[in-house]
């Protein structure tokens, strides 16, 4: 056991730590506390008398003591500071947050100094800990953090449905066909549009169109593996990529996503509507030249799926239109 720190000659001293906006806390190498200032006392709720001698790690147990221990006993071997930033771990002790102003952070964030204190004959028997509230700076960045992602979700998603926009699908379409050039991997489109959507609009109105593309985005999100990708074309024409993806898996894949449109019950107004969808389908072949060939190809598969009576799928297949 290591002695008690002499406080009693350093009453200049306590009344500076006492003072300041930060929390002091000085520990014996046993991590008892023989130092606690008023910041410490105000937001751990205990007074210097009630912590005095005790262990740090039975007063606070969230404290991961390994952790904590290693960075202690690796500052005071070579006799420099360490500190932890609230980026690697938000808090050492868990304070209550007091910033009624944002109101965003529950807990606060918390940046520390480990300060081993030397005495004259150069040994050190207590480690100061300064802990510094970080809150505001820690939730204005992860405001902004929050902010930048939404904004990138949003340079890339429809307002409307939550799925890929037309620039940012065709700009992945680009880099598939740019891989299929380099590895031939086979890549197919699947283009499709709701059947008679103006019918519908202009009978139940635009709030009952908009739900009727939400919900058949809803099941396209559904149907696509997370490495196809699903966007919206347009209006109420949709497409999904389907990397590594032949024409027969792809005409699969469009038979189940057009079926289970077709199933769909949609409320409105207590009123149920139903849609189905007309599906054009192409995939890239040795004679695919660009990725706009691709999809014009599938674009004529989908005409042709309509000009056959809607509700049905057209494989683009060696220059050829198979209806199915």
């Amino acid at each position: 056991m290591t002695a008690p720190l002499d406080i009693s000659e350093l009453h200049w001293m306590l009344d500076i730590v006492q003072s300041i906006d930060v929390g002091v806390v000085v520990l014996d190498r046993d991590y008892r506390i023989q130092a606690w200032n008023s910041f410490m006392e105000n937001h751990s709720g205990r007074s210097a008398s009630q912590v005095a001698r005790q262990s740090l790690f039975e007063l606070f147990p969230e404290i991961d003591r390994p952790w904590f221990a290693h960075k202690v006993e690796t500052a005071v071997m070579l006799g420099t500071r360490a500190f932890t930033i609230w980026e690697q771990r938000p808090y050492l002790m868990r304070f209550k947050s007091y910033h009624p102003i944002t109101g965003l952070a529950d807990v606060m964030y918390q940046n520390v100094t480990i300060l081993p204190l030397r005495t004259v004959s150069n040994s050190s028997d207590h480690v100061c800990l300064i802990i510094y509230d970080v809150t505001n700076a820690a939730v204005n960045r992860l405001q902004l953090e929050t902010a930048n992602t939404q904004l990138r979700t949003l340079a890339i998603h429809d307002g409307l449905t939550g799925l890929l926009n037309r620039h940012h699908w065709e700009t992945c379409l680009e880099h598939e066909f740019a891989r299929h050039t380099r590895y031939s991997s086979p890549a197919s489109l699947v283009l499709f549009d709701i059947d008679h959507f103006k019918r519908l609009n202009d009978s139940y109105g635009h709030r009952a169109g908009d739900e009727v593309i939400r919900q058949v985005a809803g099941v396209t999100r559904q149907m696509a593996r997370e490495t196809d990708l699903a966007g919206r074309y347009g209006g109420e024409e949709f497409v999904v990529l389907l990397p590594d993806t032949d024409l027969v898996g792809a005409g699969q894949f469009a038979e189940r996503l057009r079926s289970s449109i077709a199933q769909l019950q949609i409320d409105h107004e207590g009123q149920p509507l139903s849609c189905t969808v007309s599906v054009g389908i192409a995939c890239i072949n040795s004679e695919t030249t660009s990725y706009h060939m691709l999809i014009e190809e599938a674009d004529q598969a989908l005409y042709q799926s309509k000009s056959a009576g809607r509700n049905r799928i057209t494989l683009h297949e060696a220059g050829t239109l198979v209806g199915h």
